[in-house]
């Protein structure tokens, strides 16, 4: 056979034949120091996976894919919520402003200077014109302000144009930000008095890098608020919600939008999205100190808000 040769010997530059014990020894050490060299290579990060909805894509594929789905919802986004939550988001989203009574108090003898607000993945406005409006109106504070970040242009945009419909589009009082809640460099550290991200967070890459870096931007005391579809905690309401979910609002998303894929995906993140317990020790694991259990369900769980405070070291 021919291979009998190859494996006898290697043949030189010279024509001068290799004893094969030698040629085997440098073959085993070429080998060794390859299989050495791939181990020492680091991964990818194109390697590393997460979910998108139910379907496991890399991490580095998930932002566009999730920017997609906001690029074309932007225009409807209230419809969306409103098929989402069965109209309930407006009142859910009213509550949760309440709850954090943005402001500071202002009386005829003072003039405290107001807080510095950040509300995450709030393209639309819907959180900022809320507080904004419960700062000015329930507290009397006017400088009280708001930075709406977003790491979606289309959303931002929506934002800005519902803006010049409000005191707010040009009073100052308002900013917009293009950025990534997993990496705010351009925040600087114990900046911020609130931190708020509603119907949001669930479509993070990296959760913990977000909630790591709210406890990194905040000052010492102030509030981490998360307004986000949950787990329902009735198990007859949860088949009904579920028959609703999968069942109706992809075929809706399709006759009132044209798009039942972005509407799937929407369905699919709450399933995947972590249930109360796990998402407040993911809260707890960033630093935060969390008050009472940790959340509170609205409409048997359909939502929770989860709150986290920044210690104060003393």
């Amino acid at each position: 056979m021919a291979s009998r040769p190859i494996l006898r010997h290697i043949s030189g530059h010279a024509g001068r034949t290799i004893p094969y014990s030698v040629a085997q020894k440098g073959l085993l050490v070429s080998v060794r120091w390859a299989s050495q060299k791939a181990s020492a290579t680091p991964p990818l990060e194109a390697d590393k996976t997460t979910h998108f909805g139910f379907e496991t894509v890399a991490e580095s594929l998930k932002e566009s894919k999730v920017g997609a789905v906001f690029s074309s919802v932007a225009s409807s986004y209230d419809t969306m919520n409103d098929l989402m939550s069965l109209g309930i988001h407006r009142l859910w989203k009213d509550y949760f402003v309440r709850s954090l009574n943005p402001g500071s108090k202002v009386t005829d003898s003072t003039s405290p200077e107001g807080w510095h607000i950040l509300d995450i993945a709030g393209g639309t406005g819907d959180i900022a014109f809320r507080m904004l409006d419960h700062a000015t109106t329930v507290n009397n504070d006017h400088t009280t302000r708001v930075t709406i970040s977003d790491i979606n242009a289309d959303m931002l945009g929506e934002g800005k144009k519902r803006s010049l419909e409000t005191p707010y589009g040009h009073g100052g009082r308002l900013d917009f930000l293009e950025a990534n809640a997993e990496k705010l460099p351009m925040i600087e550290s114990n900046s911020l008095d609130l931190y708020t991200v509603a119907f949001g967070i669930r479509n993070f890459t990296n959760k913990s890098a977000a909630l790591h870096e709210a406890y990194r931007v905040l000052k010492p005391g102030g509030v981490f608020a998360c307004l986000e579809f949950s787990k329902v905690n009735n198990r007859l309401f949860d088949e009904v919600y579920k028959r609703w979910s999968f069942g109706a609002i992809p075929l809706i998303g399709q006759l009132v939008a044209g798009d039942r894929e972005s509407y799937q995906y929407l369905v699919e993140s709450i399933e995947r999205f972590p249930n109360q317990l796990e998402f407040r020790d993911m809260i707890e694991e960033a630093g935060f100190r969390v008050p009472g259990k940790g959340w509170e369900d609205l409409t048997g769980g359909i939502a929770a808000i989860h709150k986290g405070v920044k210690p104060i070291k003393r």
